[in-house]
């Protein structure tokens, strides 16, 4: 299983998930991590410029892969359409990465909705 948390700096997750400079990819496989990948950000509209027609599809395409997404903050459209694509998604008052990692694999993890940007 991967685990996509939007960061900036590979230690800190982003306050806003669109304009995250990037998102730490942890693999995960009966709790342990096996893999560990840094995904630079070049696919959301905040980074390459909006597409009406095509908004959140580069996103959703790239972590296709990942079944849980974690940030600060997100938008509600992003939100909705992770989840419509069976993408779990966590918005997390937690600002560390491995912190918000550990707290996940152990069910910890607590969901703040309203942590979302209303934009």
């Amino acid at each position: 299983m991967k685990i996509a948390i939007a960061s900036d700096d590979e230690r800190t997750i982003s306050s806003h998930f669109g304009r995250a400079k990037g998102f730490v990819i942890y693999e995960v496989k009966e709790g342990e991590i096996i893999n560990k990948e840094y995904r630079l950000n070049t696919f959301t509209p905040h980074v390459r410029g909006g597409d009406p027609h095509d908004r959140h599809g580069p996103i959703l395409r790239a972590l296709k892969d990942c079944k849980v997404v974690i940030s600060h903050g997100m938008g509600r459209r992003i939100y909705e359409d992770l989840k419509k694509t069976g993408i779990e998604v966590f918005i997390t008052e937690e600002t560390r990465v491995e912190e918000a990692l550990r707290r996940y694999l152990k069910g910890e993890l607590v969901h703040r909705e309203e942590l979302e940007c209303n934009h």
